[in-house]
């Protein structure tokens, strides 16, 4: 890779520091997923995981650089700390891919060094030069981040930048790990690295900035004009906290003004080349996928990828749209994927057309997976007239997200109405097989629903979100339900779409709780194993 790049890497962690949001944990099967459909975006780099947390962070690395990190398929990164375990585990894990990166970091803020490392500013800068070094020996291919970079001394900062980089590292990365600097510290910042580290043309600037503050994309934006060519950031700016900087906003903001940023890369105020390799049209797609394995809602007036995102209803704006778009939308929705829906399929629509025009949105079942997304999409086209796109991908997502198999919803009765009580009966099929079924009374029928659950699983909870959305309008249209739960310190997350919004109700929190099921018995396998 040129270390001059005259374009701006884009630097996917969706499966990394995205998957650290609560609640959005994925397994490797949802993790391949969304890594196939990075590619297709054209992501340069894919961040896959953290190889050294866990054996499943491990496999997932390992299985996506095996599928994913193809010759003309993106890098493959997985993230180690300044350690030999961590970074040797780190090589294993990317081994398979075509294109492999080691991602190694160690915190350089007085208050990191001071409360959390309790090590002196020279200890870590030779634990830097020497980690990176060993990485080395494993790929060609290193990046270093100075965890916290944002609040560190800058001189601090240009020493240990020129030292990884005398060690080897291809690319800097500066994190804003709190959200804490504005846009023009940040720029500062980054021009202070470009003035000041002599080896600096040896690598490329990456930044990595979280939102705390609402500024992520603005600081990632202005270290663009000041020198940064590789940008860290997640699909719909999933991550911890308050999250990443966006994916969909970094891209679509460079394509609509890139004649405001292109001289900033030594072109023509009016060039019409991309600043990215992003394939801008497949954008909705990855966002509606992200949102439904992960279980993070995309809300309504985000920009880019939200419902309201190209929606007018001010008669002022509708008369100005109606005779000339430009008038209120600074880009088209086309652009991002985002086309009127045409309907393709119905009732009578055969096997062979389903996998045809799944295809042709972006995904490629398995066998059994294609099978089960048939089967619902003939149990959605019998109570549907017409069958969209949209509707396709809610069947679809909602078929592969892999939830364990404990606990299945076999039917669901609810007595409701305004002078009633709202009554549900519920009957579930257990792990062993057996079916039960409870009854209760709710100040509502999902509350009916869920208590009367709740019964039959027996497995304490806190419900602390409940999000329906329509995937299409009209009265036939499918609902998508949501629903987080919280357990000790965890939160689940568990999702669903049906036409019957009471039944996606109840598939939504059954799924939640069997990940919260699945994960207590997985502990206390370990603890009676230990």
């Amino acid at each position: 890779m040129n270390n001059q790049a005259d374009r701006i890497i884009i630097f996917d962690t969706t499966l990394r520091d995205g998957e650290q949001c609560p609640g959005a944990t994925l397994n490797i099967e949802e993790k391949l997923v969304i890594a196939k459909q990075l590619s297709r975006l054209g992501v340069d780099v894919i961040e896959a995981g953290f190889a050294f947390a866990s054996p499943g962070d491990f496999a997932a690395v390992s299985k996506i650089a095996e599928t994913v990190g193809l010759p003309e398929g993106p890098i493959i990164c997985s993230l180690a700390r300044a350690k030999q375990d961590d970074i040797k585990t780190a090589a294993a894990a990317i081994k398979p891919a075509a294109k492999g990166r080691i991602h190694t970091f160690i915190a350089t803020s007085d208050i990191h060094l001071q409360y959390k490392l309790k090590k002196t500013r020279p200890e870590v800068v030779s634990i830097a030069r020497d980690m990176v070094a060993y990485a080395r020996s494993f790929t060609n291919d290193v990046e270093f981040s100075p965890e916290d970079a944002g609040r560190s001394d800058p001189e601090f900062l240009y020493e240990v930048l020129t030292e990884v980089i005398a060690a080897g590292a291809t690319t800097v990365n500066i994190p804003d790990t709190v959200g804490y600097t504005t846009p023009g510290e940040f720029g500062n910042l980054i021009r202070g690295i470009k003035e000041n580290v002599p080896n600096i043309n040896q690598a490329i600037i990456s930044v990595h900035g979280h939102n705390d503050l609402g500024l992520a994309v603005a600081n990632f934006l202005e270290a663009v004009k000041n020198g940064a060519r590789q940008l860290e950031c997640t699909i719909n700016g999933i991550g911890e906290r308050a999250g990443n900087a966006a994916l969909e906003e970094l891209v679509m903001g460079l394509h609509v003004r890139r004649q405001y940023f292109n001289p900033f890369f030594g072109r023509p105020a009016d060039s019409e080349a991309p600043l990215t390799n992003i394939d801008t049209r497949q954008i909705y797609k990855t966002s509606r996928l992200v949102s439904n394995l992960t279980g993070m809602l995309v809300q309504p007036n985000k920009a880019i990828v939200g419902a309201n995102a190209f929606a007018h209803e001010s008669g002022i704006h509708q008369d100005g749209v109606l005779k000339n778009k430009l008038t209120y939308e600074i880009m088209d929705a086309q652009l991002i994927g985002l086309t009127d829906n045409q309907i393709v399929l119905g009732k009578h629509s055969g096997r062979n057309a389903f996998r045809s025009r799944l295809k042709e949105l972006g995904f490629e079942l398995s066998e059994n997976d294609l099978n089960r997304a048939f089967i619902r999409f003939k149990d959605v086209a019998d109570k549907k007239k017409e069958i969209s796109d949209w509707d396709l991908e809610a069947i679809v997502n909602d078929e592969i997200k892999q939830v364990p198999d404990l606990f299945k919803v076999e039917l669901v009765q609810v007595s409701c109405g305004s002078n009633a009580k709202p009554t549900a009966t519920v009957t579930l099929r257990t792990p062993d097989g057996q079916e039960l079924t409870d009854a209760a009374i709710g100040t509502g029928p999902v509350d009916a629903v869920y208590k009367a659950i709740n019964r039959v699983v027996n497995v304490p909870n806190d419900l602390i979100e409940f999000s329906v959305q329509s995937v299409t309008a009209g009265i036939d249209a499918l609902g998508e339900v949501t629903i987080r739960l919280r357990y000790e310190s965890r939160v689940f997350s568990g999702h669903a779409a049906n036409t019957d919004i009471i039944v996606a109700s109840a598939q939504a929190y059954v799924n939640a709780l069997n990940r919260l099921y699945a994960a207590i018995n997985q502990k206390t396998t370990q603890e009676v194993t230990a």
